[in-house]
């Protein structure tokens, strides 16, 4: 089996992300990583859809999980008649789609496929399940490859020696980023955000960056404007859970509080990743709302008084005058050209 993950760090190791095998998927817990190394184990399509909604694996760890998803019930339903199996399959498409609300429309580009492959083995009196691993490994390959482009296109923006500022975990941008640095031979320093509550900036991306041998910080996600202030960044950086026609992002929580800042203190914000065609502007994307209780613990403990009220937003809007510039696979775009990238042709991403 071809596989694009070579160089890449321990988290973006597929097997280390979501994989289908003998009847379960093994799912990387990112809440506990790297105090822990610790895999969740699903048994059920059900479960997959569980793992997602509460973190188990985030950014673009869910779509390696609802393909992986997709063969488990494949599997679950292997003893059903063709029709009612068929009749399974589409409840857990449907399911693993929806599993988070902002990312549906990401998520329904590959279970829709998995579905179809999978219908379509059965009419033909196949197995299905190790197609639909096959599809998802195909799938892995494509973004990793295209992922690799955007991370070469965003190398060229941070300056030889420079400091780097991101926010929340990119997935696949930043394993990008760092094969292709240690490919040029570049050399910069990375600060984190740490990301409350769930740390992803500290745990997941310091961890890829250090493990890769990176000068890496991490800071509170409070003390971004002092470190603006004194100089001590050259360009921030993002992925983005959805970037719009118009050239404005949906992401992690706490990126258009960055955005503002670096637009205040003239830093550059490069947002990475794949625009989302069909999504015209701010007002077409919908924000998924956690259980605030998420917001008043840290680590699972919990740090206010009885009685206190939590608010959780899993991501905010950041506009496109925010923005400098969209770095795709395409190349680069200011917000008011990204029109451009839907004129040149494309394959598959997702």
């Amino acid at each position: 089996m071809i596989r694009e993950d070579k160089g890449m760090p321990f988290l973006l190791r597929y097997e280390n992300v979501a994989w289908y095998e003998n009847g379960q998927v093994k799912i990387l817990d990112r809440r506990l990583y790297p105090r822990e190394v610790k895999f969740v184990v699903c048994k059920s399509y059900k479960e997959v859809v569980s793992a997602i909604k509460n973190l188990v694996t985030q950014s673009a760890g869910p779509y390696t999980a609802v393909g992986m998803g997709m063969a488990l019930a494949a599997y679950e339903s292997k003893d059903l008649e063709k029709e009612e199996r068929i009749r399974f399959l589409e409840k857990a498409e449907y399911e693993l789609r929806n599993s988070r609300l902002t990312t549906a429309s990401r998520y329904g580009i590959i279970t829709t496929r998995c579905l179809k492959i999978g219908k379509d083995a059965i009419e033909r009196g196949q197995d299905p399940i190790q197609l639909i691993v096959e599809d998802t490994v195909t799938s892995l390959n494509r973004r990793y490859l295209t992922m690799q482009k955007v991370g070469d296109n965003l190398l060229k923006l941070i300056p030889e020696g420079g400091t780097l500022l991101t926010q929340c975990y990119g997935e696949t941008i930043i394993g990008a980023l760092i094969r292709g640095a240690k490919r040029e031979n570049k050399v910069f320093k990375v600060i984190c955000a740490e990301t409350r509550p769930f740390l992803q900036g500290a745990r997941l991306t310091a961890s890829c960056f250090a493990e890769e041998g990176f000068d890496t910080t991490v800071v509170t996600d409070n003390m971004i404007g002092d470190i603006l202030s004194k100089n001590m960044v050259d360009v921030f950086t993002s992925a983005a859970d959805t970037i719009t026609e118009d050239g404005s992002v949906v992401n992690k929580v706490g990126t258009l509080q960055i955005a503002l800042l670096c637009k205040h203190f003239n830093i550059p914000y490069y947002v990475t990743g794949i625009p989302d065609l069909g999504k015209r502007s701010l007002d077409d994307v919908k924000i998924e709302m956690r259980d605030p209780e998420e917001a008043l613990t840290l680590g699972g403990v919990k740090h206010t008084q009885i009685g206190v009220k939590g608010y959780y937003p899993s991501f905010d809007k950041t506009p496109y005058d925010l923005v400098s510039k969209i770095v795709t696979d395409k190349g680069n775009f200011r917000p008011e050209e990204l029109k451009n990238y839907f004129t040149k042709k494309s394959g598959d991403f997702y």
